[in-house]
């Protein structure tokens, strides 16, 4: 276990049995290794079925490793001491309805080994964070879902842990109530703390973590962090030009241009066959030339969704 490292995976595998006698074996997760350092928020992804809960059970202590080696803030995954300074939300938790948020938190809290002057202390402070500080004395029946989910990360916070494990934070909740969950997120990422979580919405991730690790049939295909899986196409230079599509392909010819059509402006649109910016450049100063005037210029970027589904698309192909 390095020390420069929070959470450590290496290798980590998980076969269940099922049928009788346990002879159908379902690879859950094979041979995945990752690292997440000490103040970043480290996003999880993957479709249905890739893994993803079953690492967090893991590195929980919840479900057994079957092969591998994983540890969570240097001590072996289930680890008591280490355990005592994880939060976690898990994905749909229930919380039982006859609580109110403050009794709620004060049940949690307890759980994990507060005593009632610490909970006192930290709920309000906690509540407001997530933006439920007036709801606390109300009971949770009467909280939408998003405000349940809300509420659970404030759960998840309220003993102060190094490391928060949030297995699908956002999932029920509007699109205000994600903003100010982003918001929490980036002040806790403020405080030195470390979160680690998992999200089908890629938007999210892409707007709020470090790195990624993406996952596909209980392996990694991609890590990395989002700036690197969501790189420009350097070969894929988009031009908006103030001229017909008749002048545009006089002036260049077909040796650079890849597509051209008329777009919702009226203005030319068109996307080069450019491999160097010395391309780029002979484009730009033969079009002046020519008189033809250039609205805008960009290279084309992946959102972290296209970069997803590209990966885990090649990823079917070549299995």
């Amino acid at each position: 276990m390095s020390d420069s490292n929070f959470i450590e995976v290496d290798a980590l595998a998980k076969t269940y049995r099922d049928g009788f006698f346990g002879q159908k074996k379902i690879e859950a997760v094979r041979g995945v290794s990752f690292q997440v350092k000490p103040g970043e928020i480290f996003g999880l992804l993957g479709p249905n079925g890739a893994g993803k809960t079953t690492i967090i059970k893991m590195l929980l202590g919840i479900v057994r490793k079957t092969k591998g080696h994983a540890h969570l803030l240097g001590k072996p995954v289930g680890h008591r001491v280490s355990r005592q300074q994880v939060g976690y939300l898990p994905e749909s938790h229930r919380m039982p309805l006859h609580h109110t948020g403050n009794s709620a938190l004060a049940y949690y809290g307890k759980l994990s080994g507060m005593s009632a002057s610490e909970v006192d202390k930290r709920a309000p402070e906690m509540l407001e964070m997530v933006g439920l500080k007036d709801w606390g004395g109300t009971g949770i029946k009467k909280y939408s879902k998003g405000m349940m989910q809300r509420l659970g990360l404030a759960q998840a916070m309220l003993h102060d842990p190094e490391v928060i494990i949030l297995d699908e934070p956002t999932d029920g909740v509007d699109p205000i109530g994600r903003k100010e969950i982003r918001t929490v997120l980036a002040e806790l990422k403020s405080r030195g703390k470390t979160i680690f979580l998992n999200s089908h919405l890629l938007q999210e991730i892409e707007l709020i973590c470090d790195r990624v690790v993406i996952l596909q049939q209980g392996t990694v295909v991609r890590e990395g962090n989002v700036e690197e899986l969501t790189k420009q196409d350097e070969q894929s230079p988009r031009l908006e030009i103030a001229g017909s599509e008749t002048n545009v392909r006089a002036a260049l010819g077909d040796q650079l241009i890849d597509t051209l059509h008329v777009g919702e402006s009226g203005h030319s649109q068109l996307t080069l066959k450019a491999f160097t910016q010395s391309d780029v450049d002979r484009c730009v100063d033969t079009l002046r030339a020519k008189g033809l005037s250039i609205v805008t210029i960009e290279r084309k970027k992946q959102t972290l969704e296209e970069a997803f589904l590209n990966v885990v698309t090649t990823s079917e192909l070549e299995s």
